[in-house]
């Protein structure tokens, strides 16, 4: 009976810390969220003189057309990273931190014998510019290896359920066929915590090498090339890398009579299909091959275009950040399609408030924190830029768990102030935590940012019965030099804040009667002696979620509506949709203005459902104004704006 009780709790402990496990991850935002990556980049080699043994880059838009760059002359040096002075059968992975990048190389130079090398190289980098690398060599690493003769074509695999990086590479020992081994790298990825262990050999025991391993649905399909009486690329598959159990597919997947290697898959970007190709090393060419089901490919050699002629590589999803990162170290080249700015940020995000800062002379995006659960989201981060067009992540700024007493949960809704206080800035951060508002205070637009102990608005105005203390906005009226706090779901309240900036006037709160339209989100800014007020109409999960206008003569009130007052409307035949809860940036001294904004992420978001709500991305367009001070509707844009300069 004891034993029985144990056994129970015990099952009863796990099963607690699985479901723990399970609640703490899900409905967390992706690492990198999959709507991000926009680009590729294949990393390869050209040949086997010396010259040609070196890793090289060229990238893509769209998966099928790829452009070298550098002249597709090597982005490393092989002399400098090697043992042998070349390099060949580069493989590429993503960890999944999402920002670390981990390369592995066969050191080896054809010129001195197909059996001449004994080493591999390791690299790791966060910015796919700058690599750091260390050599392996297997025979002086680990003892028993005296008899081997090769090593090649390591590729690498984050095993999670070892929760480490798995790499793995053919060897051939002498009198034997070629097998495939793998071995766990360290932490820092400069070495193999061990002795290499075999991995996979076909059932018929002849040579098997260039392997290439990638997890759909919980199942690990290894591509590699057999030499058996009839050489070419086959599929083995398991669900447990390293239990020895592979299911062997004795069908040949290469599309050609020619001979073939170095195969390599990879996943089209926001897409169900796979590209399989393979190099055909007897005819100086690749061949493409699209499948879903990883088991069933057809040709598409018509569909692609390379300005180069690769062997043995791989091809990785990037984002556009990391495209540009690449392309500004090596040049773009002159055919690469136009990059889309829209979304101004990677990631989710949605309810973008945008400053100009005078003190740092950056501009500043403070979004909600999206991709989470019902909105569940617990920090705020901030974004800055010189141009409006590339954005640095600046890191969290207001953690309600850590950094409020007073909530810890529904982080929503920034908005910011910079005021110049006895010669020094502050910056003044009202922010939605737990339906609730509050305010917490810097002395840099990127914090750290000190909470004020306590919601500034805690209550609904009164007599109003329905709706939300959400969303706040903040606006210096240029006139008088007062500062307004704005909040409210389904009615928008306004007060005049007290000059400390962190409690409410008493008496000054007052709601200003709008029309049915109003749901959340104001807005508020001064142009040419009146003020414009913005709200959001319909829900965030709609996708008729818009932005709504209408104009004042007081910062208080009352508003009237234009006849034809939307600012932005989804566009449903470009796949955009919800465009809503701006804000509107004024360029310094000019009468040039921006709309930013959250819709649905593109382009699932519009798929997901209520779920799209809370997965949402931030986008800028230009705002303008008829002659008249009317606003000119918005036309949402995949393409963004262009760079502004200084």
């Amino acid at each position: 009976m004891k034993k029985i009780q144990f056994t129970l709790a015990l099952f009863l402990a796990v099963f607690n810390l699985l479901q723990a496990q399970n609640n703490n991850t899900k409905g967390i935002p992706p690492v990198i969220a999959d709507k991000d990556l926009t680009a590729y980049l294949f990393v390869y080699f050209t040949g086997n003189s010396v010259e040609e043994e070196a890793v090289r880059y060229a990238v893509s838009a769209d998966g099928y057309h790829y452009y070298h760059l550098n002249n597709n002359k090597p982005v490393i040096d092989s002399k400098a990273i090697s043992s042998t002075g070349g390099v060949r059968d580069p493989h590429i992975l993503r960890g999944e931190d999402g920002k670390t990048f981990y390369m592995v190389l066969t050191d080896m130079t054809s010129s001195k014998g197909w059996d001449s090398n004994r080493a591999m190289i390791l690299l790791k980098s966060t910015d796919l510019v700058n690599w750091k690398s260390s050599v392996v060599n297997i025979q002086t690493t680990f003892p028993g290896n005296e008899n081997l003769k090769r090593v090649w074509a390591p590729q690498t695999i984050y095993d999670a359920k070892a929760g480490k990086y798995l790499v793995y590479f053919s060897l051939q020992y002498a009198g034997g066929p070629d097998k495939i081994y793998y071995a766990y790298a360290n932490k820092d990825f400069t070495a193999l915590e061990s002795a290499p262990k075999l991995l996979f050999v076909p059932k018929s025991e002849r040579a098997c090498i260039d392997g290439d391993i990638i997890e759909k649905d919980g199942v690990y399909h290894l591509f590699y090339k057999t030499e058996t009486e009839k050489a070419g690329i086959k599929v083995a598959t398991t669900t447990d890398l390293t239990s020895g159990k592979w299911t062997e597919n004795d069908n040949y997947l290469q599309q050609t009579k020619d001979g073939v290697e170095g195969s390599s898959v990879f996943k089209l970007n926001n897409s169900d299909e796979y590209i399989l190709m393979y190099d055909v090393y007897t005819k100086g060419r690749y061949e493409f091959t699209k499948t879903k089901d990883l088991e069933n490919f057809t040709v598409i050699n018509n569909d692609i275009s390379m300005d180069f002629n690769p062997r043995h590589g791989t091809i990785l999803p990037i984002t556009r950040s990391e495209l540009k990162r690449i392309t500004a170290k090596w040049g773009t080249p002159e055919k690469f399609p136009k990059v889309n700015n829209n979304p101004v940020l990677e990631g989710y995000y949605a309810d973008p408030e945008i400053l100009y800062s005078n003190k740092t002379k950056k501009y500043y995006i403070y979004p909600t924190s999206d991709g989470f659960d019902g909105w569940s989201g617990y920090y705020f981060k901030t974004f800055s830029s010189d141009n409006l067009v590339d954005w640095k992540d600046e890191g969290i700024i207001l953690d309600l768990k850590k950094d409020v007493t007073w909530a810890n949960r529904n982080a929503w809704a920034p908005c910011i102030v910079e005021k110049k206080i006895k010669g020094k800035y502050k910056y003044f951060y009202y922010f939605t935590a737990a339906q609730k508002v509050g305010v917490a205070v810097s002395d840099n637009p990127t914090g750290p940012f000190k909470d004020s102990g306590k919601a500034i608005v805690s209550t609904r105005p009164e007599g109003i019965k329905d709706g939300q203390e959400i969303d706040p906005d903040v606006f210096t009226d240029p006139k008088t030099g007062k500062s307004y706090l704005y909040w409210g779901n389904m009615y928008m309240a306004v007060a005049e804040l007290n000059p400390d900036m962190v409690s409410l006037k008493p008496g000054s709160t007052k709601v200003i009667a709008v029309n049915d339209s109003y749901r959340e989100g104001t807005y508020v800014i001064y142009r040419n002696g009146k003020y414009y007020f913005f709200w959001s109409e319909d829900d965030t999960r709609s996708p008729n979620y818009k932005v709504r206008y209408g104009i004042s003569n007081s910062p208080s009130g009352p508003v009237e509506i234009p006849e034809n007052n939307i600012v932005i409307q989804g566009l449903p035949n470009l796949g955009i949709h919800a465009t809503g809860h701006n804000s509107v940036l004024q360029i310094p001294n000019k009468d040039e203005w921006y709309i930013t904004y959250h819709r649905f992420s593109y382009p699932t978001g519009i798929k997901m459902g209520d779920a799209g709500g809370f997965h949402r991305e931030v986008c800028m367009d230009k705002l303008e104004f008829n002659a008249d001070g009317t606003i000119k509707q918005v036309t949402p844009t995949h393409t963004g704006i262009d760079a502004i300069k200084k």
